[in-house]
């Protein structure tokens, strides 16, 4: 008995017609009967009936159909189970992120998930959440860090809380260091250099302004988090960057906290709840929580 046969046998016990089962298995009709009456006469018994052109299951079809159906799901799933081990070894993870997550949290773990599985492509695609978010939703990323809460409208994902990070004012070594406690209104009035359009952080610190009652003032905007920070070096303004990316922006540039109650974001590692993630995507996802800890549960989010 052969795994083909079986699966000829079921073709034709669903569709009751040996032509359309043939067209379904992508075999010639004469091969699939051929099939069929080997497996016959291996059991020793008809499958099927065949009066006047109608094709029926027989007593011993319908008892056989169960368990062919059932030999046929575990050969597919111990192939699945294979294949998904060989995936640490050839496979590949398509992982979004916000710049500001990739320059201050990814490196590190992603040199030790490329030091445990060098044979796995990593893709990583930069964006605001918002852009994330629809990548996730048409199927081009395995997974994605977002900034909580999550945009609308979305796909159904589900989240992950990663880390909470306090947000600080960064300025230039070559001009005087903010005065302390710094408090957002006391950024009324100075140039600062702003995100784009869609990032996140710049609807953050435009929000928080807003908050504090007044307008920001932009000598610079339109980019990246490199670039923003290329600009504040030069003495163009300040700008409100995670504390995770200052502490990696070495010591060219002055860091200010912010007093309480500051500004905080959520980062969730998110992924499509009605598709589970490849294997070596789910391995990247433990590795993440495993080295930045979870500071909430699971939740699924409705877009």
């Amino acid at each position: 008995m052969q795994f083909q046969q079986l699966m000829y046998f079921v073709a034709v016990a669903e569709t009751r017609h040996f032509t359309r089962a043939a067209e379904r298995t992508h075999v010639a009709q004469p091969s699939l009967s051929q099939q069929i009456r080997a497996l016959e006469k291996e059991l020793g018994a008809e499958l099927f009936s065949r009066a006047r052109g109608n094709i029926a299951l027989t007593d011993a079809g319908e008892a056989l159909l169960p368990l062919a159906r059932r030999i046929l799901a575990d050969a597919d799933t111990a192939r699945h189970e294979v294949q998904e081990l060989v995936q640490l070894r050839r496979g590949r993870v398509r992982l979004g992120a916000t710049p500001s997550v990739c320059t201050g949290l990814l490196p590190d773990v992603l040199r030790s998930f490329h030091d445990r599985h060098p044979g796995v492509e990593l893709l990583i695609d930069e964006g605001g959440s918002h852009d994330l978010v629809r990548q996730l939703a048409r199927g081009a990323l395995d997974l994605a860090l977002v900034v909580m809460p999550l945009p609308a409208p979305g796909p159904s994902l589900t989240t992950v809380r990663l880390l909470e990070e306090d947000l600080v004012v960064v300025s230039s070594p070559h001009t005087a260091p903010l005065r302390r406690p710094l408090r957002i209104s006391d950024l009324q009035g100075v140039p600062m250099v702003m995100y784009r359009h869609g990032y996140d952080l710049r609807e953050l610190t435009v929000a928080a302004c807003r908050a504090a009652g007044f307008e920001p003032s932009f000598t610079v905007e339109g980019g990246e988090m490199d670039a923003v920070l290329g600009f504040v070096r030069a003495g163009l303004g300040v700008a409100v960057v995670p504390s995770m990316v200052a502490g990696r922006s070495g010591r060219d540039l002055h860091v200010t906290p912010l007093a309480a109650p500051g500004l905080r974001r959520t980062i969730a590692l998110a992924h499509r709840s009605d598709v589970a993630p490849p294997r070596a995507a789910r391995e990247l996802q433990h590795m993440l929580l495993r080295s930045h800890g979870r500071s909430g549960g699971e939740q699924t989010a409705e877009g």
